[in-house]
């Protein structure tokens, strides 16, 4: 007897400044969609250059590289039915574009708040030191950040609460498992 195949998972990837609140929302659908009974995996960008990507620096080349890794995993996990979540900066648009191609049930999520709104957030000082030109290849202040031009779902993290980020993300993903 043959086992029933398996639905296909999706990929969820949340981009934006470091600081827009991607973990925090990923972190807060992750908790959802695991309570909901699905089978979920957080790829979080800061836990996985540390294990993933470690060694990889701050070039264009380097980050294409991180970007194109943590999609492999997450193609990889979608393929077996899991519903992943992946948190990373990814600020290169064709990068973020030619992953996103290559992945199943694709939602890119443009997590979204200006640079001034961002560095208030910023508890470590890190956009205050990149702006004294302390921290170089810094992305959103000496390095750039390429928003998406047309996100499946855009998050203005700086007008909307964590709650209705999280409610427009599950209606969004509701919506599209209903249509599929």
């Amino acid at each position: 007897m043959s086992a029933a195949p398996r639905q296909q998972g999706r990929v969820v990837w949340l981009t934006g400044l470091s600081g827009a609140g991607k973990s925090t929302l990923a972190s807060a659908l992750y908790a959802e969609l695991l309570a909901r009974g699905e089978a979920v995996e957080l790829l979080d960008g800061d836990a996985v250059r540390e294990n993933l990507s470690k060694g990889l620096g701050f070039s264009k080349a380097d980050r294409d590289t991180n970007v194109r890794r943590i999609g492999f995993v997450a193609g990889l996990l979608a393929k077996h039915g899991v519903t992943v979540l992946v948190s990373a900066i990814s600020p290169y648009a064709d990068t973020r574009s030619e992953v996103l191609s290559g992945l199943p049930n694709a939602l890119e999520v443009f997590v979204d708040a200006p640079l001034e709104v961002v560095t208030e957030r910023d508890v470590k000082g890190l956009y205050l030191k990149a702006l004294a030109g302390e921290i170089p290849h810094f992305t959103g202040v000496s390095d750039p950040y390429e928003a998406p031009t047309a996100p499946g779902l855009h998050l203005r993290t700086d007008q909307i609460s964590v709650e209705e980020g999280l409610r427009q993300l599950l209606a969004h993903l509701d919506r599209e498992a209903v249509g599929a």
